[in-house]
């Protein structure tokens, strides 16, 4: 099976909403690994690895957010590494 991994930087009101939380769940659901975390400036950060059409899935998923969320922008760039599944980082 073809992976691809895209690293995404999404902006907005993103912490404090359960974005992560929401986030794992969602890439758990469609068979992506990778990460996510908080970052200092408020952002979210995330690397999503999986089949083609799951990553476009997630990458959707991304810029409307959980319930509460506010995403204004998503920053999509080519990704790279081998997860074993998706889970959080420390914020950074």
């Amino acid at each position: 099976m073809k992976t691809i991994a895209r690293h995404l930087k999404i902006s907005g009101r993103v912490q404090g909403v359960g974005f992560r939380y929401f986030m794992i769940r969602t890439a758990r659901e469609l068979g992506i690994t990778g990460w996510v975390r908080n970052r200092r400036d408020g952002s979210v950060e995330a690397m999503v690895s999986g089949a083609p059409d799951a990553v476009e899935k997630i990458i959707a998923w991304a810029r409307r957010g959980p319930p509460g969320a506010v995403v204004t922008d998503v920053r999509i760039a080519e990704g790279s590494g081998e997860f074993p599944e998706f889970g959080t980082l420390p914020t950074e």
